[in-house]
């Protein structure tokens, strides 16, 4: 074994040789490998073919989910004007299987449970298009952040970020949602290649641990389905217990439920009925990703469909208070050119948070005993007698979206995102910057320079 594969736990290793048997080989020889670094388009901002030909770096597609690609590590696309413009979400090339098993629909009511730091979340968005619910819960409050902030850098209108227990959200929403994912907390082993820290906090009571809370989850998740919907089960590791088992133990007491296949079988490995003692039926339907066999790190995902029939839907309530709704339309098409293509694109109602105004949802019913991070979209925060335009905004806007666009060169966006002030000629009042078709956010334009409305907190050198 070489020097990357000796530092695998001592009794995960034993484990996985017990299980794996003659695999195991190829299996341990697999951390001797370099990782696979992976990034997915925004399905929401344009085309694939103009999203290629913006990309200052070559790609390679990831078979199992249309908008991934693999990048080499020396790009860096983290650093670049596209990433902050939300052109794309950087995430490991395995982690974007969950969602193409969950298989998320426009229009559709859709709960992403443990949802920091928001890769699956911004994807699922991606594929809903703006229309529909998506609910992105996160219980720990700063993990809660980071995953509102990647909601916003992306763009996404239609998605309320919200930090509760599971049990909380099963109370709240029983059986409301097409599709849920649970993207379970685990033991981590499918990361050991990728992340240090996964490989040292190892151990088989954290196995066990995980197990106990993994079960707990699934069990509040699936209240939150309604009838004829689907739950997927995520994790990162490679344990029985945490997976197949879980699985089938949480069959055994729901038999409402049953194992679905999913258009990955035969592109991702399956499941193993032979590593639990009572395996549930249709285990082998479920997925396992093993980072000796494809380009990608460690995963397992199990779809479930809730038998019954699809219940219809609760009315949507209405756009809530009208004056306001006038204002900011009012405000939105004279001061920020934006015009019918973008409001006929985002329905929803607008709500007051303390001077900020958001859009939230439609079909969100209710945001009483939510302990809410974003309501939705946020437009404009209400000043004395005016209004002033939400980064937010700025970053749902497409070419077209709006007549006061204005093209940024790389260095111009490079010294708009570092906080500059930038010479526009002409320009007047409030514009929205943009770099290659994708918009960066506000700003206002008087006498020939453009004073710069990146949030502070944002800023950075690229």
């Amino acid at each position: 074994m070489n020097d990357r594969t000796a530092v695998l736990p001592g009794a995960f290793a034993e484990r996985m040789q017990r299980l794996l048997g003659g695999e195991y080989e190829a299996f341990a020889a697999s951390y001797g490998q370099g990782r696979q670094y992976g990034l997915r388009r925004n399905l929401q901002k344009g085309t694939e073919e103009e999203f290629i030909r913006v990309m200052p770096f070559p790609l390679e597609k990831v078979t199992w989910t249309r908008e991934g690609y693999y990048y080499d590590a020396a790009a860096q696309p983290g650093r670049h004007v596209l990433h902050e413009a939300g052109a794309y979400y950087i995430q490991e090339p395995s982690a974007m299987a969950a969602v193409e098993a969950l298989a998320p629909q426009p229009g559709e009511r859709i709960l992403d449970l443990c949802a920091a730091p928001g890769g699956k979340s911004t994807q699922i968005a991606g594929r809903m298009q703006g229309q529909g619910l998506l609910i992105s819960n996160e219980v720990i409050g700063e993990r809660a952040r980071i995953l509102s902030q990647n909601v916003e850098r992306m763009g996404i209108s239609n998605c309320v970020v919200c930090s509760e227990k599971p049990e909380r959200m099963s109370a709240l929403f029983p059986s409301f949602f097409d599709r849920v994912l649970v993207d379970a907390p685990c033991s981590g082993e499918g990361m050991f290649r990728k992340e240090e820290a996964a490989r040292q906090e190892w151990s088989p009571e954290a196995v066990r641990m995980c197990a106990e809370r993994q079960a707990m989850i699934l069990e509040e998740a699936a209240k939150t389905v309604k009838p004829g919907g689907v739950l997927v089960y995520s994790t990162c590791t490679f344990s029985p217990e945490e997976n197949e088992g879980t699985i089938s133990a949480f069959l055994r007491a729901h038999d409402e439920y049953n194992i679905e296949e999913t258009a990955l079988e035969g592109i991702l490995s399956p499941g193993r009925a032979d590593w639990v003692e009572q395996p549930a039926a249709g285990i082998g339907h479920t997925l396992r990703l093993w980072p000796h066999l494809l380009r990608g790190e460690g995963h397992y995902i199990a779809r479930l469909r809730k038998q019954g029939q699809v219940t219809d839907k609760k009315p949507v309530q209405g756009a809530g208070d009208k004056k306001l709704c006038k204002l900011i339309e009012r405000f939105m098409r004279e001061e920020l050119g934006i015009g019918d293509a973008w409001i006929a694109r985002h329905p929803g109602r607008l709500v007051r948070f303390g001077e900020q105004i958001y859009l939230m949802p439609a079909e969100m019913t209710s945001l009483e005993g939510l302990r809410i991070l974003r309501p939705g979209l946020q437009l404009a925060t209400e000043k004395k007698n005016r209004f002033e335009p939400a980064h937010a905004l700025a970053l749902t806007l497409l070419p077209g979206d709006s007549s006061r666009m204005y093209g940024l060169s790389g260095q111009e966006a490079a010294a708009y995102l570092r906080g500059e002030s930038l010479a526009c000629g002409e320009q007047r009042g409030w514009t929205v910057l943009s770099y290659e078709g994708y918009a960066l956010g506000f700003g206002k334009a008087s006498g020939g320079q453009m004073k710069n409305h990146y949030p502070k907190g944002l800023r950075k050198s690229l």
